[in-house]
């Protein structure tokens, strides 16, 4: 343990790998760091093409975790949680449609899960796989006796703002109907515009987790004009209580998301869907299901389409299978990763002490 892991209080960091069921976001295998602070334990999986300043945000995240810093929901001054259990969603990842028809059945079958967040704008994909992968999640959804089941999208910026709205004009007759897309185009302007050309709500993830200041002065009047519903990821926002505080300054529904979290890291976004004070939409953490293996022995699974607001901690067997996965070089990048993201975590702490 080096003298900044120390500084920072941490007794032990720990880099991992794990192998996906389906490639999800153009990887196979979700690498990040365990941090353990005492009993307790958070995760830090920045993704590597992420810059120091996003990753130390979502350090920020981890650490929280790690310190034990939720909201428990006893003490003065601490937010009750409201609620045990969350409603969640399916997730399908940008594949065929027969593939895609076979995960929806076993979610409504196996899950209890009757809404499905569909990936499009895939690189690499045209939108006629869009289309059709949209259409076999709506033909799954009805075979599988869930006709009012919902269907959102998510695009992750990919489209501009005129194919944004010929696309999901499209998909929402496709879908029957869509819930929401999440962030059609890269910018909140564009998703203004946007808005007034579509009758599918619009939601807004990366123009507020990639957002320097997403609640300083005209940016909340900015995302207001944009979007209709607010997707929270605890960790990469920086954790629980910063996440909570974007929710209560945009005032929009929100729905809380993972990041391709193992089970350890999903409890941030429990936490964080379990203190909000509305019951968020079906949120996105029902993601176990990506995972071929976790850090845990049991993996976070939906029953009856919710996950139980749980704190998880690693299975130690399973964290050493995970750890041996991550070879000299890669660890060592990590490493530096913490070092340089503790550092700037350092001077921002210092700065605002000022």
């Amino acid at each position: 343990m080096n003298a900044s892991f120390a500084a920072a209080g941490l007794d032990e960091a720990v880099p991992f790998a794990l192998p996906l069921t389906h490639r999800f976001r153009g990887i196979d295998m979700r690498v990040g760091m365990l941090l353990r602070v005492g009993d307790n334990w958070g995760e830090w999986a920045p993704f590597p093409e992420y810059d120091d300043v996003i990753a130390t945000r979502w350090l920020r995240g981890g650490l929280e975790a790690a310190r034990g810093e939720w909201p428990q929901g006893q003490g003065q001054g601490q937010r009750q949680r409201q609620r045990h259990s969350i409603d969640v969603n399916a997730i399908v990842p940008a594949l065929d449609p027969d593939t895609v028809t076979a995960l929806v059945l076993a979610a409504v079958a196996r899950d209890g899960c009757t809404t499905i967040k569909v990936k499009v704008g895939q690189q690499g994909q045209d939108f006629a796989q869009d289309v059709a992968r949209v259409a076999a999640v709506r033909a799954a959804l009805d075979d599988a006796g869930a006709p009012a089941g919902l269907i959102r999208v998510d695009v992750n910026g990919a489209w501009d703002l005129q194919s944004a709205a010929q696309r999901l004009a499209i998909l929402d007759d496709v879908a029957g109907g869509l819930e929401y897309a999440e962030q059609p185009c890269a910018t909140l302007a564009e998703l203004a515009r946007l808005r007034d050309l579509v009758r599918v709500p619009i939601a807004v993830d990366e123009a507020i987790r990639l957002s320097a200041t997403p609640i300083a002065g005209s940016a909340v009047d900015a995302i207001r004009a944009a979007a209709d519903v607010l997707i929270l990821k605890a960790l990469p926002l920086g954790g629980v209580r910063p996440s909570l505080a974007i929710a209560a300054a945009i005032g929009l529904p929100v729905v809380v998301s993972g990041s391709l979290d193992s089970s350890v890291g999903l409890s941030a976004g429990l936490a964080l869907a379990a203190a909000l004070p509305e019951a968020p939409l079906a949120c996105g953490l029902g993601t176990g299901r990506l995972l071929a293996e976790d850090l845990t022995d049991k993996t976070s699974l939906p029953q009856d389409g919710r996950l139980s607001v749980v704190r998880t901690s690693p299975d130690q067997i399973a964290l050493a299978r995970a750890s041996q996965r991550v070879d000299l070089a890669q660890a060592s990048w990590w490493s530096d990763r913490l070092t340089r993201c503790l550092a700037l975590l350092a001077a921002d702490d210092l700065g605002d002490t000022r």
